[in-house]
Order: C-alpha cells, then sequence, then structure tokens
C-alpha cells in the first residue's frame, strides 16, 4: 500500500467494493479499517449506503470509527438526511458505535418517528446509548409515544432501548399503561415488567 499515493489506493478500495464477491468487499472494508486513510472515509460512507450484506455493513462501520473521527460525523451528519433508508440507518449505527455523547443532537426527532420502522428502531437504539443524563427524560416521553408500532421485532427492540435509558421511564410507562388502546397498554405493561426484571438482573 505504501507504493501508491492516496488517490490510488481511494480508486483501488473503491474498485473492490464494486465487487459482486462478498468477500472481496468484507476484506476491503478489514482493509480500510487496519490501514485507516483520510481519503478512505468518503467512499466508506458511500458504501454503507448500497451494501447489501450485514457483516459487510458492520465492518464498514468499523473501518469508520478507526478514521479521524472528526471528520467521519462532519460527513456522516448529511447521509442522516438521505432519501435512502439504508444510509440513514448506517449512520445511525455508526454514530452509536462511535459512542461520543457529544452527537447525540444528531439524532433528531425526525429520524425518531421516521416513517421507515428499521431507521426508526435504529435511532431509538442509537439515542438510547448516546443520550446525556439531562436529556433522558425527555427520550423517555418521545420513545414511550411509539409503544405499538411495528411487528414484534420492532416492538421488543423499544423495550429493550427503553430500559437502556433508566428509571426515568418509568412514570410515563406507567401512564401510557393507562391507555384506551390495549395495544400501547400491553406494550407499557410488558416494557415495565421487563425493566423490573432487568434491574434485578442488574443487582445481582
Amino acid at each position: 500500500m505504501s507504493l501508491m499515493n492516496s488517490d490510488e489506493l481511494g480508486l483501488v478500495l473503491s474498485n473492490l467494493f464494486a465487487s459482486s464477491d462478498q468477500s472481496v468487499r468484507l476484506n476491503a472494508a478489514l482493509m480500510a479499517g487496519t490501514y485507516p486513510k483520510f481519503e478512505f472515509i468518503e467512499i466508506l460512507i458511500s458504501q454503507c449506503a448500497i451494501e447489501p450484506d450485514f457483516f459487510v455493513r458492520d465492518t464498514l462501520s468499523w473501518a469508520l470509527m478507526r478514521q479521524e473521527r472528526e471528520r467521519v460525523v462532519e460527513l456522516l451528519t448529511p447521509q442522516l438526511h438521505s432519501s435512502i433508508n439504508q444510509a440513514r440507518s448506517q449512520a445511525l449505527h455508526t454514530l452509536s458505535k462511535i459512542g461520543d455523547r457529544a452527537n447525540y443532537h444528531l439524532i433528531t426527532e425526525d429520524l425518531l418517528f421516521d416513517q421507515d420502522d428499521f431507521v426508526a428502531s435504529t435511532a431509538w437504539r442509537s439515542a438510547s446509548v448516546l443520550v446525556p443524563e439531562d436529556k433522558k427524560s425527555e427520550l423517555a416521553n418521545l420513545l414511550i409515544s411509539q409503544l405499538g408500532r411495528g411487528d414484534s421485532d420492532i416492538q421488543f427492540g423499544l423495550t429493550r432501548f427503553l430500559c437502556v435509558i433508566g428509571d426515568q421511564i418509568i412514570p410515563p410507562l406507567k401512564q401510557a399503561a393507562l391507555s384506551e388502546s390495549e395495544e400501547i397498554r400491553t406494550h407499557a405493561e410488558f416494557t415495565l415488567i421487563r425493566y423490573r426484571e432487568m434491574k434485578l438482573e442488574w443487582s445481582n
């Protein structure tokens, strides 16, 4: 790699990502993370939006974590507003992996209420990881407004993400448990039970 200049390295990486072979794309992402280069960041982010394989996408996020963080976040931010669902969800996923709470403000209500269930669920998870202490009650109320949304996997995910927030979820969940909607009541009651179970697990 040292025999190539930055433009040549970027071209090689782009060509590898154009391969139809999943293993070639996976190795390309591994290479980009093992030998981080400023020029790789935009290529990695572009691939995130179109990569069909889950394991490659996860490796892309890992590779981005190995790059210059400030530049990564700068280039990820426009992806949060992309018309491509996968671009939004992958940008959110990468932000959660970076783990800097200073980026919490990037997870807007538009993303938390995204029309795509998977994007919204990724936003919920990312927000629950990055939320500062003084924003937890506000986030709890926003997420609880989504109770009953989606299929069983989406709903169970929301329960898990709410439980990560902590005790701030209890008052609004108790209120939601009085809802006229059976689906919302059931989801709220289940989440309260699951949170109590998790607290017992954490204390042991």
